[in-house]
């Protein structure tokens, strides 16, 4: 530092404060998840204060572990605890936004990926270093986290607020339609479809065969008969896809993740009949960091993206376009894969996520 710099001593103070913080709070990441995860944290909703034992026998769990849990909860002010009587409780308020009966609003269910991605971070340490990607191979609980985040966020409103995005949309899958889901993972989107609407066919490709298993296995036991899963590398779908054949096509967050995005793009336009939708949900966010300064989930999804969506895109020699693309490349995207007529709508309740009626 050169002598005629002053440091700002409160500024540095403030800053100091705010590392502990974050040290703090990533720590209670991985308790949230392990709440979630043990079901502790729904054991203790609604219920009135108890001591760990009791806490523990209701939730089938191991005592001491859950004592050392709540020390971190109750530490963290997410649990409280009654000093006469060392008895435990759980917010009604916090229970609204940690419990699996809190729906859309459980962010327990997101913590998990923070435990995810720090499995990974060895291979993304070496990736900085020598480039390349890490392998979904290396990710063995992410499409199981993806299935529940899905089933939380895009299931629990799909008839009320996704299907009505595109008027007149619930109409034609009732009378009978074809439809394309890239990116299916473990199917619970399409075959929740295919149950609302048997008249509809429905096809779900992904790059894993561990989630088009699961979306099989799920669809057999739901005994459905209008669905098929195909295991395929999407690389290539702008030459593969099968012209005119679809009504309608829906990607999930799944775009951003594809080694060749622009030629998965040009595929749904190959595939899409004329006067079919392409449905596409996707990152909320600028291309431009400096315009994503105030997003409420700009250093959350800029991490996902740097350990999971953007090095598996790498790791197949991809473009690893990255989760954060945002909106302006999406629209060039679009535009270069062929279409013209481009919606942006937005869900009240997601923070998180542009949706995109497209239309050739």
């Amino acid at each position: 530092m050169s002598q005629d710099q002053t440091v700002d001593t409160a500024k540095t103070q403030s800053f100091a404060e705010r590392l502990l913080t974050i040290f703090n709070d990533g720590a209670l990441c991985l308790m949230i998840s392990i709440g979630h995860r043990t079901g502790l944290l729904d054991a203790m909703r609604g219920a009135a204060p108890a001591t760990s034992t009791e806490i523990a026998a209701r939730a089938g769990l191991n005592e001491r572990y859950v004592r050392e849990w709540l020390g971190a909860m109750v530490t963290g002010s997410i649990v409280d605890v009654d000093p006469a009587t060392t008895r435990f409780s759980l917010p009604e308020e916090h229970a609204a936004f940690l419990t699996r009966a809190a729906g859309a609003d459980n962010i327990g269910l997101f913590t998990q990926y923070i435990a995810l991605l720090g499995s990974v971070e060895d291979d993304i340490v070496e990736c900085f270093k020598k480039g390349g990607g890490v392998p979904y191979a290396k990710f063995p609980r992410f499409h199981e986290v993806m299935a529940e985040d899905s089933g939380q966020s895009v299931l629990s409103s799909l008839e009320s607020h996704i299907v009505p995005l595109v008027p007149g949309l619930a109409e034609k899958l009732a009378r009978g339609i074809h439809v394309l889901d890239i990116g299916c993972g473990r199917g619970r989107i399409i075959n929740r479809l295919a149950e609302l609407y048997p008249k509809s066919r429905f096809t779900g490709m992904d790059l894993s065969s561990e989630a088009v298993l699961s979306a099989w296995e799920d669809g057999a036991e739901k005994k459905l008969r209008n669905i098929e899963f195909i295991v395929t590398d999407l690389s290539r779908f702008d030459e593969k896809a099968e012209v005119d054949s679809f009504d309608l096509i829906t990607t999930f967050d799944a775009v951003h993740d594809q080694a060749k995005p622009l030629n998965v793009l040009r595929g749904i336009f190959r595939a899409l009949r004329s006067d079919g939708i392409y449905l596409m949900q996707d990152i909320k966010g600028s291309s431009e960091i400096h315009k994503n300064l105030q997003h409420p989930l700009g250093p959350a999804l800029y991490t996902v993206s740097c350990m999971h969506c953007m090095t598996v895109s790498l790791a197949q020699n991809g473009e690893g376009l990255g989760a954060m693309w945002g909106e302006e490349k999406t629209r060039e995207y679009l535009a270069k894969a062929g279409f013209r007529a481009v919606e942006k709508k937005e869900l009240a309740h997601d923070i998180q996520n542009n949706w995109y009626v497209v239309r050739k």
